[in-house]
């Protein structure tokens, strides 16, 4: 059996190679972790001239970690235009925040080409590239077009619209036809799949995707939350609370988080149940995300007027009800955090999984577990049946629900946390991996299979 190359848009930094930071990059560790492997991708770094570049290659714990770096130029039309500016908000329905160019679908082209180019020498034939993510969809056509042969999979991390909202992107009938060259297409969640599948049908794409959803790891979560429960952080937050009820929510800074919502959930709880004033404390922890970006500029200026308008108008001389923090948190911090919460608040608008939801359920205590109040449009709503299920657009919905959390008995918190457990522990990160890469290997060879007609890049 060959190796594993992983392929996404960044790799982890020095500092995530041993303590990885979120989503794509905890759910890949598992699949690196003692495999014959080699990680490619966006070392993050932005230089003046990319002609001639070579790979740089760090090796880490048996991984091989091999990286190249794109000019300002690069980054600007793939990344933040093409990639977060057009591609990220059609995949959250976000329809009136697209803005299509020309010369950013070319950058966009042009770095997924770059890739190709670095990595395609660096293959040997009998190799499985596992291909990550909205910044690389044409990234497998690519390959193909360089003459590689070997089983190319690719998963999306986060949601798929139907196309009804796709067809918005000028040019989505030929990123779709370019997911041919994937031997296997996976998604989040069972709604992902058939929304894609529809997609593919419109345009005629003899492609199926299949879901796969991504967990964590809940052994390891669980460790580090009963480890820094006890740490300086821990305790300063519990001491801090003077007793009060936790409600905890933890998100990248982003507009599909449905982070405005939840605060005027918070404050519904606030206006409908006083006997709750000044006896919880809803802490929200939302690291900047994408800072010099105007729509994310807006939504902080947003957050930072609701906190201030709910906090001015029921706070008391010894009680804050929010506390409100864009500065980062180590996540072996966030775990002790998960495991003193009450309540765990995740309600995203649109979510392709949310790993935060999971890791909730996993830093608790059994013997006192909180209650996890979720989103709906959470992919991990479906795997969570046992969460307290919310609309995050109505703030008496998520009010009511933030009620029942914090008054609910030990009884049916662990009942409610036992099957949620369950669950997190039957689909992890692990697992994920094996079943994606199961699948994969399974397929016919592509040495094997009748070529098709590709769509051959400008």
């Amino acid at each position: 059996m060959g190796r594993l190359i992983v392929v996404s848009n960044r790799t982890p930094s020095p500092r995530e190679r041993t303590q990885p930071a979120g989503g794509l990059t905890v759910g890949l560790r598992d699949a690196v972790r003692g495999v014959d492997s080699m990680w490619f991708g966006w070392s993050g770094n932005q230089v003046d001239d990319v002609k001639g570049q070579k790979v740089d290659k760090d090796t880490v714990d048996g991984v091989t970690y091999a990286t190249i770096d794109m000019t300002p130029a690069q980054y600007e039309g793939f990344y933040q235009n093409f990639s977060n500016g057009l591609l990220w908000p059609l995949c959250h329905y976000r329809m009136g925040m697209l803005s299509f160019r020309r010369a950013d679908w070319d950058a966009y082209l042009e770095v997924n080409r770059m890739f190709a180019e670095h990595l395609t020498p660096l293959l040997r034939p009998d190799d499985v590239i596992w291909v990550h993510d909205y910044h690389l969809f044409p990234l497998g056509q690519m390959l193909r077009d360089a003459g590689v042969m070997c089983r190319i999979g690719f998963f999306l991390h986060i949601p798929f619209p139907p196309w009804s909202v796709s067809r918005a992107l000028p040019i989505a009938d030929e990123l779709l036809h370019e997911m041919t060259a994937y031997d296997l297409v996976g998604v989040q969640t069972e709604e992902d799949a058939i929304n894609l599948d529809g997609c593919f049908a419109a345009c005629g794409v003899q492609v199926k995707a299949r879901a796969f959803a991504i967990g964590i790891d809940p052994d390891g979560f669980l460790e580090q939350a009963e480890t820094a429960v006890k740490s300086h952080d821990g305790r300063t937050l519990r001491e801090s609370l003077h007793g009060r009820k936790l409600i905890l929510g933890v998100d990248r800074l982003d507009y599909s988080k449905g982070l405005p919502e939840r605060m005027l959930g918070y404050a519904q709880l606030l206006k409908r149940y006083p006997e709750h004033l000044g006896k919880v404390t809803f802490l929200q922890i939302a690291p900047v995300s994408r800072g010099g970006v105007a729509t994310y500029q807006q939504l902080r200026q947003q957050l930072e007027e609701l906190v201030g308008r709910i906090n001015g108008e029921y706070a008391s001389y010894e009680w804050t009800p929010i506390r409100y923090l864009t500065s980062p948190v180590a996540r072996t911090t966030l775990a002790g955090f998960h495991r003193i919460a009450d309540v765990g608040l995740v309600t995203p608008l649109r979510d392709g999984m949310n790993l935060v939801a999971k890791e909730y359920v996993a830093a608790q205590d059994p013997k006192d577990p909180g209650s996890l109040v979720l989103s709906h449009f959470a992919g991990a709503a479906p795997e969570l049946p046992d969460a307290l299920l919310v609309n995050p657009y109505d703030a008496d919905d998520t009010a009511d629900a933030l009620h029942l959390a914090l008054t609910m008995p030990l009884p049916e918190r662990k009942r409610r946390w036992h099957g949620m457990r369950d669950e997190v522990w039957k689909h992890t990160a692990a697992t994920w991996a094996r079943d994606f890469l199961e699948a994969l290997h399974a397929l016919p060879s592509p040495h094997d299979r009748e070529p098709e007609h590709r769509v051959k890049h400008r």
